[in-house]
C-alpha cells in the first residue's frame, strides 16, 4: 500500500476528465422546436430600433467608456 502523498495515492485520487453527451439530445430538441424567425422578438426589435430614446444614454455613455478603457490589441505584435 502506498504512503500518503506518494506518486501512486496521487494517481488513483486524481479524477480524469469525461463528458456527458446524454443531455445532447434533449438540447437538439429543442433546438428544432424552436421556430427559424420569433415574430415577437422581430416585432420588439423593431419597436427598440424606431425609439430615438434606445438605448439610454447612459448605457451609450457606459458602452463608449468600456471600448475607450480597452486595449488596442490590433498594435499588440506579441
Amino acid at each position: 500500500m502506498s504512503a500518503p502523498g506518494t506518486a501512486a495515492a496521487r494517481a488513483v485520487a486524481r479524477p480524469t476528465d469525461q463528458i456527458s453527451t446524454e443531455n445532447a439530445a434533449f438540447l437538439r430538441g429543442a433546438l428544432v422546436r424552436q421556430p427559424a424567425i420569433r415574430p415577437e422578438a422581430v416585432e420588439r426589435a423593431r419597436a427598440l430600433a424606431a425609439d430615438p430614446s434606445y438605448p439610454p444614454p447612459a448605457v451609450i455613455q457606459r458602452v463608449a467608456a468600456t471600448i475607450l478603457a480597452a486595449p488596442d490589441l490590433s498594435a499588440d505584435e506579441s
